[in-house]
């Protein structure tokens, strides 16, 4: 199975990005989407953040206040480092049976839609990585506009991630989404191309296929060896 590796900054377009590959119909394994129900009220990546930021983060239905807990870690490093760290383990673990169950049903390409897929070591996952970039004043326009925030809590944000012109020099292919939406589309037709050419050997012996003819190969190879060994010991 082909895991194609999917990050950016925040405003960069990843999002989109992500979304057109959903109607191409290449599945997404989001980890934003799974941090979410690492952090449902009663589980333990809930149970973890509460310890250690206090009940005044949650909400009154006892539901974490994302709002309110991106504030106190995009304007603390170190808390913003506590909490990738006690949610890291949660995450990990459901984006693994995520992709699990797609390997499952066949899947041959997948995305794995990671902001921290540097940050979090997941890029020795993937092949390969995609990186969305833009530059520095269009991300800062972007996150002011779409969040209706200052540009001080903006830039704070942008600058509480890994730079987008340091996960360039990472990766194996960039868009660069500094342009109109036709132009990323246009960019993203010539990335589709490219993620969904044939498997290599080793991805195909990853996917399900693969697995079953290896399974195949052994059978086959018992039998036979079964037959040549009672002829010969007749």
């Amino acid at each position: 199975m082909r895991i194609v590796g999917l990050t950016g900054g925040i405003a960069s377009g990843k999002s989109t990005v992500s979304n057109l590959f959903k109607t191409h119909g290449i599945p997404v394994v989001d980890a934003d989407l799974v941090a979410r129900d690492v952090l449902k009220k009663g589980t333990g990546g809930w149970k973890k953040i509460v310890s250690a930021f206090g009940e005044d983060i949650l909400q009154p239905d006892g539901e974490v206040d994302r709002p309110k807990l991106g504030q106190i870690v995009f304007s603390n490093p170190e808390k913003r480092q506590l909490l990738n760290r006690l949610l890291a383990p949660y995450i990990s673990s459901g984006i693994f049976w995520e992709m699990l169950k797609l390997w499952m049903k066949g899947f041959k390409v997948i995305v794995l839609d990671v902001p921290l897929l540097f940050e979090a070591k997941m890029d020795k996952w993937t092949k390969p990585i995609i990186v969305i970039w833009v530059d520095p004043e269009t991300q800062l326009q972007r996150l002011v506009l779409r969040d209706r925030t200052s540009e001080d809590v903006a830039q704070n944000r942008i600058n509480a991630q890994m730079s987008l012109d340091l996960k360039r020099t990472r990766a194996d292919i960039v868009i660069d989404n500094t342009g109109s939406l036709e132009d990323l589309k246009e960019q993203f037709q010539n990335v589709l191309f490219e993620v969904t050419k044939p498997l290599t050997w080793t991805e195909f012996w990853l996917s399900r296929q693969g697995a079953a003819s290896v399974l195949v190969s052994i059978i086959v190879g018992v039998l036979i060896f079964r037959k040549v060994y009672n002829t010969e010991s007749l």
